[in-house]
């Protein structure tokens, strides 16, 4: 391969790790043709770019980026696959799912701004909740003391009007 080739590859490599909020290092050894075809597939419909990268020039991508990611130089060994991605969590799921065979296996992954290396950090990052979860998870718990209110007021008055409808229907 040309300077020039590697050059564009570690320049297009740099601009897909700065647009993706996260991004997991994937060891595929061992899987055929037909296995990494079906993993892409699955990937892009969970809304993952999946990327074969050779290590090295993963490596000087990640020399080349803003953000020290010198937490996952040693997960660049072997077979490895990227897979780009909005979402934390979704990644780590699909692995999970794929894996029961063991392959694929997780190497490491940079996710909410932190750095997971090895295979027992699946657990981990599956648990993930991603920003759009928590968000809803806070506006759940900041409409629950409002709609308890709103109900007991609503309950009170439905009572009142029911004590005063029955005092209004009583003959004198």
């Amino acid at each position: 391969m040309k300077k020039e080739d590697k050059a564009i590859i570690i320049e297009k490599l740099g601009e897909q790790i700065k647009e993706y909020a996260h991004f997991y290092l994937v060891d595929v050894t061992g899987m055929n043709a037909e296995a990494t075809s079906a993993l892409r597939r699955k990937a892009f419909g969970a809304g993952i770019k999946m990327v074969v990268v050779k290590n090295t020039l993963l490596h000087k991508a990640f020399e080349a980026s803003d953000v020290d990611y010198s937490a996952l130089y040693g997960c660049l060994k072997g077979t490895t696959a990227v897979f780009f991605c909005d979402t934390a969590n979704v990644p780590a799921k699909l692995i999970k799912e794929t894996g029961k065979e063991g392959v694929p296996t997780l190497k490491g992954a940079y996710a909410e701004e932190g750095f997971y290396v090895g295979v027992d950090q699946l657990e981990t990052l599956c648990a993930i909740k991603s920003k759009n979860e928590v968000i809803a998870e806070v506006v759940a718990l900041l409409q629950s003391p409002a709609k308890n209110v709103i109900s007991a007021l609503s309950g009170a008055g439905q009572t009142i009007h029911g004590v005063l409808k029955t005092l209004g229907e009583r003959p004198e």
